[in-house]
């Protein structure tokens, strides 16, 4: 039986991801593309911790579905 957090996190990894992640995931050219998207306020929420830039797997999953449906539309 899967626990709370299991079934809540799904496929997502079950740590807050660091910028460098979503370059990755992204495909990025570099994290200053990350920190312009934060600037303008747009791309996947991040917040704080420390001097450190954090992002909660949920909240960029949460982006990836918004971005799908606005190109759909």
């Amino acid at each position: 039986m899967a626990t709370a957090a299991q079934t809540l996190r799904a496929d997502l990894p079950d740590h807050y991801l660091a910028p460098e992640d979503l370059v990755v995931i992204f495909k990025l050219e570099s994290v200053e593309t990350l920190y312009a998207w934060r600037k303008k306020r747009i791309g996947p929420p991040g917040f704080r911790v420390g001097k450190h830039i954090r992002y909660d797997p949920a909240d960029v999953h949460a982006y990836v579905i918004q971005r799908k449906a606005a190109d759909a539309a």
